[in-house]
């Protein structure tokens, strides 16, 4: 899955990352977007001050897979995604909210380099 949000930010960044983000978009993918459902998800991090207002596009991120229900967000965001303190908090909302967890990891732990022994 990939979301608008993603989209936007990627508009700016140098062309290799836009190649990147191309070539995701060139494999079976849905794409998601924000509705009023994800707003008043980021409504409710941003009440319980997970991330400060600043950071709403990274909240915006967190509540699209989250109702979409994502097997596994995959960020290289350490310092507000990928953080065992900001997990908990998103998925405190999450719950209180009636939403699954989601289940947050760094790109390391969840592809391979070599074959295993």
């Amino acid at each position: 899955m990939v979301s608008d949000v993603t989209a936007a930010e990627v508009a700016p960044a140098p062309d290799f990352v836009k190649s990147l983000h191309q070539e995701l978009l060139s494999l079976p993918t849905e794409l998601i977007r924000v509705d009023e459902e994800t707003v008043s998800l980021v409504q409710g991090y941003a009440e319980r001050s997970v991330l400060g207002q600043r950071f709403v596009n990274d909240m915006l991120h967190i509540a699209l897979a989250t109702i979409a229900e994502v097997d596994v967000l995959v960020s290289w965001n350490f310092k507000h995604i990928v953080r065992l303190d900001k997990i908990r908090l998103f998925n405190a909302v999450n719950i209180e909210q009636s939403y699954k967890p989601l289940t947050i990891y760094s790109p390391r732990e969840v592809i391979s380099h070599a074959p295993e022994n």
